[in-house]
C-alpha cells in the first residue's frame, strides 16, 4: 500500500471513530464528519487503485 493510501485510511478511520464516539454532536458537525469520511474513503479507494503495481517477470522459471 502506498503512503497516501495509508494516510487516507487513517484519516477515514479517525473521522468515523470521532463520529461514532461523540454521539451528542451538533448536526452541522455530524454532517461535516460524515462528508469527510466519505471523501477520505473515496480517496483511499482511488489511491489503492492508482498505486497498484503489477509485477511481471518476463523470464518464466
Amino acid at each position: 500500500m502506498s503512503r497516501s493510501a495509508i494516510l487516507l485510511l487513517i484519516m477515514t478511520l479517525s473521522s468515523l471513530a470521532l463520529l461514532w464516539l461523540s454521539p451528542g454532536l451538533e448536526e452541522r458537525f455530524t454532517l461535516l464528519l460524515k462528508g469527510a469520511g466519505l471523501v477520505f474513503g473515496l480517496g483511499f479507494l482511488i489511491a489503492l487503485m492508482a498505486g497498484r503495481r503489477i509485477k511481471f517477470d518476463p523470464v518464466l522459471r
